[in-house]
């Protein structure tokens, strides 16, 4: 099978849509499995050829296989992703997958870290050392800030400004915004630039966080990172950047944060994709209505 089929797609990716290394990967694997699915099914080497049918038994084959329905739609996706450039580059007319509809899935809830929680994550940072307090600085923007762990890794130290207490992120699409800076946070800022002045070299391409060897940050270390912090202090069963970005949405709402300024702070495109952080400020917003309306404390002496 020429693989080399999908070069060019590989690199509007890269260029075009500017997605990330991590990303592209995931498009190539599920690109080169359904591919190899087609030929070793069908004999048929040219993806440009496939009609639903095929694709159909292809998700028949992953269900088989006994992947879930999440997974399955990631991997659907990739290949509405290649489908629609083929139809961008007009290679095709209609994408094979045109009337595909996703299959179900139950959406898990994702629980929050507490304030106490974070509060207590940052206590057991210890204060000194280029690692410490690049540590305690990562905990402090993704809490703070709401960003995403690629946009954290790919800060650039010309994206804070200090003096204007702003940060510059670059999001999905290559949007970029402009996010303000806790007072607090910038402090912690200023103690990072200090150390890591210790570990730059010629490596480190102008990046923000550094790893001890003063290269560029990596998704699996950011991750390892913040999941050590809060494993001793939370028992909840996810503990990732992710959380910390979902608590500081919770957290800003539950606080009466007006949701179109929320959703501009964490960058989403719609209010549909900020509105699934609702439903645990909801619950406050219960939580407090109920105990404080004087209707439900009154002890029946009408």
């Amino acid at each position: 099978m020429p693989q080399n089929q999908f070069d060019p797609f590989f690199q509007y990716l890269e260029l075009e849509k500017q997605n990330s290394a991590h990303t592209i990967t995931a498009y190539k694997a599920d690109l080169l499995s359904f591919a190899e699915f087609i030929s070793a099914t069908y004999g048929q080497e040219d993806l440009k050829e496939v009609n639903y049918p095929q694709v159909r038994n292809w998700i028949v084959h992953l269900v088989e296989q006994g992947l879930s329905n999440t997974s399955i739609n990631r991997k659907t996706s990739s290949i509405k992703a290649y489908y629609r450039f083929l139809q961008k580059s007009r290679q095709i007319e209609v994408s094979p997958l045109a009337k595909h509809r996703s299959l179900k899935t139950s959406r898990s809830l994702q629980v929050p870290f507490s304030e106490t929680e974070v509060e207590n994550a940052l206590q057991q940072i210890p204060a000194e050392g280029f690692e410490a307090v690049r540590n305690k600085l990562m905990v402090e923007l993704f809490y703070s800030t709401g960003i995403r762990r690629s946009e954290l890794i790919g800060i650039r130290l010309k994206d804070v400004d200090l003096s204007t207490g702003l940060l510059k992120v670059k999001g999905k699409g290559s949007k970029e915004r402009f996010i303000p800076l806790l007072a607090g946070v910038t402090g912690t800022v200023e103690a990072y630039l200090q150390e890591r002045k210790g570990v730059e070299n010629e490596n480190s391409e102008g990046y923000l966080f550094l790893t001890s060897a003063g290269v560029k940050m990596y998704d699996s270390l950011v991750y390892r990172t913040i999941n050590n912090y809060f494993r001793g202090i939370s028992s909840k069963l996810k503990k990732s950047p992710h959380i910390l970005r979902h608590s500081f949405a919770t957290h800003l709402l539950n606080q009466g944060a007006h949701i179109n300024a929320v959703k501009e702070l964490l960058g989403h495109s719609s209010l549909a994709a900020t509105q699934v952080y609702t439903h645990n400020s909801m619950a406050e917003l219960n939580k407090v209505y109920k105990n404080a309306h004087p209707r439900n404390n009154k002890k029946g002496s009408e």
